[in-house]
Formats: C-alpha cells, sequence, structure tokens
C-alpha cells in the first residue's frame, strides 16, 4: 500500500528518533498534534505502525562494519597559510566512515546495525550513546583496549579539505575473534556495508561470510592506501555487490595508472567484475559518477549545491545507495539515491545531516518521485 509523503516523513523520524511522541512529531514537522494523529492512525491502518508505542513493522536491515571515531574539524575563517596558525571554528561531532555511514541510513529510515569499535572510555560511551540516539542499533560494537579513534580534518575558507589526520588504533585492532559473535548478524542482513579502514582479516572474515549466506555487500575503499590492501581480497569466490571507488582509488585496485576518462573507467571496471565484483560505482568529483555492471553503463551528473561542508557527503552517498537496495530498487536508481543523499549533505554543516529522511523524502517528492 503506498504512502503519502508526510506519512514517508512520519516513518523517518520515528525510525531515526523511536521517542518521539505526537507532540514532538508535530513540532518536528510544523503542524498541529491532531494533524500527527491523523497520520499515525493511517500508518496503523496501513500496517507500518504496529501496537503502542509506534513499534514499526520489520523492514529489511543493513549492517555496517568499520570505523567508529569522533571528528574535530577545523574551519579556516580566511584563506588558510600552511606552517603558521589560522583563526579558525573547531567543532567536534560523531565521525568515522563505517559509523556515518550507519547513522545515515538510520536517518533515512532504515534498520542499521554498526560493528566497530570503541574504547572503555568516556568518549566511547558518549559516542555509542550519540549514535544509538540517531537510531543505530550498537550492541554489536566491540569495547577495545585502545582508546577511542579520532579524525582531525582541517578544512579552508570555503569548507574544502586541507589535510585530515587519524588515529584508529581501536579499528586496527580489530580480528575475526573479536566479531565472531556478529557472524549471525551479518549472515542475515539484506545488505552489509564493509568500510576499507578495517584490517585485511575482518575484512577477508566478512567477505566470506557474506559469500557462504549470499548477501550483498557494498565495500567503501577510503583511500588509496586502502584501496591497494583490499585489492588483494577480491576474487568471484567473495564477490562484492558493489565497490564504491574514486579513480584513484580504482587504479589503486586494478595495479596500474587509469586516466578519468569513460573508456578507462569502463576498462578498468571489466577488470574488477573477472574478480567478483557486480558494480563498480566511480566517484569522479564534479563530473559525477559512472556507475559500470558487466552488461550496462550508467553516468551521472553531480547534483548543483551551494557547499556549506564536503565532510561527510561520501558516507552520505553510500547510505543514499544502501537505502534504495533496501527498499529494492536497481543499483542505477540506488546510484542517483546516494548522488541525492550526498547533494543534501554537502548543503549542511553536519558531518551527518539530522534531518537527512526528511529532506530526502521532500526532494523525491518535490521530483514526482514515489517510495
Amino acid at each position: 500500500m503506498s504512502l503519502t509523503p508526510r506519512e514517508r516523513e512520519v516513518l523517518a523520524l520515528l525510525r531515526s528518533q523511536p521517542s518521539l511522541d505526537a507532540a514532538g512529531l508535530a513540532a518536528l514537522l510544523g503542524t498541529s498534534k491532531g494533524a500527527v494523529a491523523v497520520v499515525l492512525s493511517s500508518l496503523s491502518a496501513k500496517g507500518e505502525i504496529v501496537g503502542r508505542g509506534y513499534l514499526l513493522r520489520d523492514h529489511a536491515s543493513a549492517a555496517v562494519i568499520g570505523g567508529a571515531a569522533w571528528d574535530i574539524k577545523a574551519r579556516s575563517r580566511a584563506a588558510a597559510r600552511l606552517h603558521t596558525s589560522n583563526p579558525s571554528t573547531v567543532v567536534q561531532t560523531p565521525g568515522g566512515v563505517g559509523r556515518n555511514i550507519a547513522e545515515g541510513i538510520a536517518r533515512l529510515g532504515d534498520r542499521v546495525y554498526l560493528v566497530a569499535a570503541v574504547g572503555a572510555d568516556s568518549a566511547g560511551r558518549e559516542l555509542l550513546a550519540r549514535t544509538a540516539e540517531a537510531g543505530v542499533f550498537v550492541d554489536h560494537v566491540h569495547t577495545s583496549a585502545h582508546p577511542t579513534g579520532s579524525y582531525l580534518a582541517a578544512l579552508d575558507d570555503v569548507g574544502e579539505l586541507i589535510i585530515g589526520m587519524a588515529d584508529f588504533a581501536a579499528t586496527d585492532a580489530l580480528d575475526p575473534a573479536a566479531l565472531s559473535r556478529s557472524q549471525d548478524l551479518v549472515s542475515r542482513s539484506d545488505v552489509v556495508v564493509l568500510d576499507g579502514n578495517l584490517p585485511a582479516a575482518v575484512l577477508e572474515w566478512a567477505l566470506a561470510v557474506t559469500a557462504g549466506f549470499g548477501v550483498r555487500t557494498v565495500v567503501e575503499p577510503v583511500s588509496v592506501a586502502k584501496a591497494a590492501r583490499l585489492a588483494a581480497l577480491l576474487s568471484p569466490l567473495r564477490p562484492v555487490f558493489t565497490i564504491t571507488p574514486n579513480v584513484d582509488e580504482l587504479a589503486a585496485l586494478v595495479d596500474h595508472p587509469v586516466a578519468d576518462d569513460p573508456d578507462e573507467l569502463v576498462a578498468a571496471a571489466g577488470e574488477l567484475h573477472q574478480r567478483g565484483v557486480a558494480y563498480v560505482w566511480v566517484s569522479r568529483g564534479a563530473a559525477g559518477s559512472m556507475l559500470i555492471g558487466a552488461d550496462r553503463v550508467v553516468a551521472l551528473d553531480a547534483e548543483t549545491v551551494d557547499v556549506v561542508d564536503v565532510t561527510g557527503a561520501g558516507d552520505a552517498m553510500t547510505a543514499g545507495y544502501v537505502h534504495a537496495l533496501l527498499a529494492g530498487e536497481p543499483a542505477d536508481v540506488a546510484a542517483r539515491w546516494g548522488h541525492l543523499a550526498a547533494a543534501l549533505t554537502l548543503a549542511s554543516s553536519q558531518t551527518v545531516r539530522p534531518d537527512l529522511g526528511v529532506a530526502f523524502a521532500a526532494r523525491l517528492h518535490a521530483e514526482g518521485v514515489h517510495r
């Protein structure tokens, strides 16, 4: 049964903030409690809400295995100058590629579990609390002997990254034994996302589990160095549904230079198809992206957006892609949804936009797309 745009907005809010009551929903939506009550009644009649307390019916779920950390972002107030102090605005927010993707999926209204590591410290406890508050299930997060991770991003005055520095010792120390209790979760998930920051042994373990149970995997290489490490694991014996490199990361995956040219990108993707990857989704910056399957290539233009902050846009792109897969959409539609989620995040000062689900549903509705 189809849902109205307002019903989709309410569901997105309830999935991201399960403790909301009618008054809270009304305040966020800018409407009355009575209007919200009508929407809730309709959702109950359609079977989207069951029982009391706004319990949502079961939906497809994702598991994200990756890094969790605190992001410290320093943005220069004027043109940045290297090798000297720059007056800046500094903020600290929950981060980590895997954690960001998981929160993005949750904000879009899906059930998602995070498999990661944090320290036995106050930073880890606060990070988990903030992540759970966003709607992510965190009961599979491992407690590490290492401190909770952190990532420092120095941005120029227009929000572009100058340099990033990371301490992910807790993530680096993960091994298959530490994650063994998560095997059942991974095997039952509809989509599993793998963060390239993971140790090679963990990536190999996760790919073996998903291969054994036929679970679709989406792999985010993260960086050129991490992509080079990941390359050795790609095999038809451990199939990957989608890998999401930029052009430089694609070159690292195939171990030879690749120009940002459609023919070269398709040829390089063909090498990965032979190694068990169904779709290679190549990010090309301002040129958009290319989704390359074995028998179809889709070129997507970048969305026009006034950039506020680039941090987290790539993670949102992956979250939007997974959101579409969980909704039963094909890969080409998923890539378009990924572009939309990234554009909405670029226009926000937040690494993960808190109203991502509502803004996303509104944009789809405005474009005449029904979910």
